[in-house]
C-alpha cells in the first residue's frame, strides 16, 4: 500500500514539474515573438530586464528546482543554456553551481521524508535504480560521487534515493557536489563556446571532444570503484 502511495507521489510531481515546464516553453515561445528575441540580440534584451542578470538567474535558478521534480531532465540542458545567455563564463557557472546545489537538496530531502518505502517503488518504476546495488558496501561519499560523476541514473532521480536510503546529508553533499562540479564546467563551457558557433564553426568540436573524453573517464572510474567495492565484499 505504502509503495502504491509513494508512486501516486512521484506520478503528482513528475506532472506538476512537466506542467510549469512546458508554460515555461510556452510564456518563451510567447515573449520570442512578441519582442522579436533572436540568437543575436539576447545580450541586449536580457541588459533591458529588470534586474538583468540577476533576474535571468533567478529564473534559471527557479526552473533548475522544479525540474528537479521530474526527476528525469537533463541537468546538461540548463546548464548550457545558462552559460549561452549569461554575460560570461564566470557569472553563468556561479548560476549553475547555485542551482545544482539547490536542486540536489530538494529530491533528497523529499527521499528522506518518504523513507525506506521509497526505494522499492523507485526500483519498481525505474530501471536505472537497480544500478544502485552494484555499490552495496561502498563508501558514501564516493558512492554518491561516481553516480553523479557517470550519469549512469538521472541526477534528480539518484537525489531521491540517496534520501531514502539515509545516506547522511554531509556525505551526500560531499560526493554529489565533487560529482556535479566537472560536468557543470563541461556544458558552462559548451554553452558559452556555442555563441561562436556561427562566426567559428569549428569550434563547436571543442567542447563536444571534452564531453567525450569526460564521458570516458568518468566511465573508468565508475568501473574502479564497482570493482574494488565488490572486491572488499567478497573478501568479508
Amino acid at each position: 500500500m505504502a509503495n502504491k502511495n509513494y508512486e501516486k507521489l512521484i506520478k503528482i510531481l513528475q506532472i506538476a514539474a512537466g506542467i510549469f515546464m512546458i508554460a515555461m516553453v510556452i510564456l518563451c515561445v510567447f515573449l520570442t515573438q512578441k519582442y522579436n528575441i533572436k540568437v543575436s540580440n539576447i545580450p541586449e534584451l536580457s541588459e533591458k530586464l529588470t534586474g538583468g542578470t540577476l533576474t535571468l538567474a533567478f529564473g534559471i535558478i527557479l526552473f533548475s528546482v522544479v525540474k528537479s521534480f521530474a526527476l528525469v531532465f537533463p541537468p546538461a540542458v540548463v546548464f548550457s543554456v545558462c552559460a549561452y545567455i549569461m554575460p560570461n563564463f564566470w557569472v553563468a557557472l556561479l548560476v549553475n553551481i547555485v542551482s545544482v546545489f539547490l536542486s540536489l537538496s530538494i529530491p533528497y530531502f523529499l527521499g528522506k521524508f518518504t523513507g525506506a518505502g521509497m526505494v522499492e517503488t523507485l526500483k519498481g518504476k525505474f530501471k536505472a535504480i537497480k544500478k544502485i546495488d552494484d555499490f552495496a558496501g561502498a563508501n558514501e561519499v564516493e558512492m554518491t560521487f561516481a553516480i553523479k560523476l557517470s550519469g549512469i541514473m538521472p541526477g534528480d532521480l539518484s537525489s531521491l534515493l540517496f534520501g531514502a536510503m539515509g545516506i547522511s546529508f554531509k556525505n551526500y553533499t560531499i560526493g554529489a557536489n565533487l560529482g556535479n562540479l566537472p560536468l557543470v564546467i563541461v556544458y558552462t563551457f559548451f554553452g558559452v563556446t556555442l555563441r561562436s558557433v556561427g562566426e567559428k564553426p569549428w569550434v563547436a568540436a571543442i567542447p563536444v571532444a571534452v564531453i567525450v573524453v569526460f564521458m570516458l573517464i568518468a566511465s573508468l572510474i565508475t568501473k574502479r570503484l564497482i570493482t574494488k567495492t565488490k572486491a572488499k565484499n567478497n573478501a568479508k
